[in-house]
């Protein structure tokens, strides 16, 4: 009964601790370290790196690499993580052990470690790299709302890499020094090259005019091309017939609920997150926080109030209208439960709206058919909804306009 009685006990511990975003990742964090027993790290990277932000122009470049050697690919590639749990996500991406080299963002061609870096980047399956540190990787606990998570970091001396075999399209892409970098990112997207891939070329310093090459800080780099691709696809969206009915789309993933409006018209955007109280960006506040970001059809001037999920969003919407040829006036709206006790990346808005537009959507005659179809999924009265969006209110007041006439 004792020995029951401590095992109930540390399963209800680690239980605890998954449901602390800090606990999770520490917890993983802290098994990749049983596995180091000194200052160097040998593995297949997937392959994967990461440029910081801090110190900027002065930044931290460095190989992701996992203690482990094999077919790694699938820890770098968020378009395959649709699916997983959190603590799924989080066990699998704390094994790459991140490098972190000091140099100069315009030293992207100059250097050593800068060339291999380069090279991981253009890299087209998993290669052998060993890191060599200034110290044993510590324990150290990050958590970003843009990139998805890694595990331990330390200071890199050194690093080498074994047989690479360059992607021929990035590599010619690379090679091409007299094309910017936004049409470089528009060329490998339409050749099929995974977002996320191009976002990593493009955080490389592998893309551009010779002279504009330089090293992007992951997290603007994800941002960037989820930016310049949706612009580029919604130049041909904004020339198509708008949808014939209102369409709307609804999944749930990782204790988030998505629903997607879609209304006959010309071009419109909006994202509207709502967080409840012990999630990630609503720590504090005992009440449900709401944000919301609009775009008209001329596009918008600002960044994004909401960040980079705004874009990547915007990005998934403007694919499913190109596909089906239409035009139309989007509203997403996201609710974040509890559940959802950490964020691990732009990626997670990026491929779930992606897989919310991929279920057969829902068709109403008009708006107020399909909010009451809202309001039987979403927890949040429509009320609050409309309260905090500018698009179904424009299209709610134009509504009424066009009845009374």
């Amino acid at each position: 009964m004792v020995a029951e009685t401590v095992s109930v006990r540390r399963t209800n511990l680690v239980y605890q601790n998954m449901q602390n975003p800090y606990m999770l990742k520490s917890y993983y964090n802290f098994k990749t370290l049983e596995k180091l027993q000194s200052n160097e790290v040998m593995g297949s990277s997937p392959p994967d790196i990461f440029v910081g932000r801090y110190g900027y122009p002065n930044v931290y470049i460095g190989p992701l690499v996992p203690p482990q050697f094999g077919d790694t690919s699938i820890m770098s590639e968020p378009e395959r993580w649709v699916g997983m749990s959190i603590p799924q996500i989080v066990e699998m991406r704390s094994l790459l052990i991140r490098g972190m080299y000091r140099t100069k963002v315009t030293k992207a061609d100059n250097g050593r470690i800068e060339e291999m870096i380069k090279e991981l980047a253009l890299a087209e399956q998993y290669g052998g790299v060993e890191e060599r540190f200034l110290h044993r990787p510590k324990l150290g606990v990050s958590l970003d709302e843009n990139s998805q998570p890694y595990g331990p970091s330390a200071k890199m001396v050194d690093m080498s890499l074994g047989n690479i075999k360059a992607n021929p399209q990035i590599e010619k892409a690379y090679g091409d020094t007299s094309l910017p970098a936004k049409d470089a990112i528009i060329e490998l997207y339409n050749k099929g090259v995974m977002v996320s891939k191009i976002q990593k070329t493009l955080s490389a310093g592998i893309l551009g005019r010779s002279k504009s090459r330089k090293f992007v800080p992951t997290r603007w780099s994800i941002t960037a091309v989820d930016d310049t691709l949706g612009k580029h696809r919604l130049k041909d969206v904004k020339q198509y017939e708008a949808i014939d009915s209102v369409k709307v789309f609804y999944t749930e993933a990782l204790d988030n609920r998505w629903t997607i409006v879609m209304l006959p018209g010309s071009w419109e955007y909006e994202l509207v997150e709502a967080w409840y109280p012990n999630t990630t960006w609503n720590q504090d506040n005992p009440d449900i926080a709401i944000f919301s970001s609009y775009e008209p059809f001329e596009g918008r001037t600002k960044y994004a109030e909401i960040g980079g999920c705004y874009y990547a969003a915007r990005l998934a919407s403007s694919e499913l209208l190109d596909r089906i040829k239409g035009q139309a006036k989007v509203v997403i709206l996201r609710e974040a439960h509890p559940g959802y006790i950490m964020p691990v990346g732009v990626w997670n808005v990026r491929e779930h709206v992606r897989a919310t537009l991929k279920t057969e959507p829902i068709n109403f005659e008009n708006l107020h058919q399909a909010l009451r179809f809202v309001s039987s999924r979403m927890d949040i009265p429509v009320g609050s909804w409309i309260k905090n969006s500018t698009l179904l209110r424009k299209a709610l007041y134009q509504k009424s306009l066009f009845s009374s006439s």
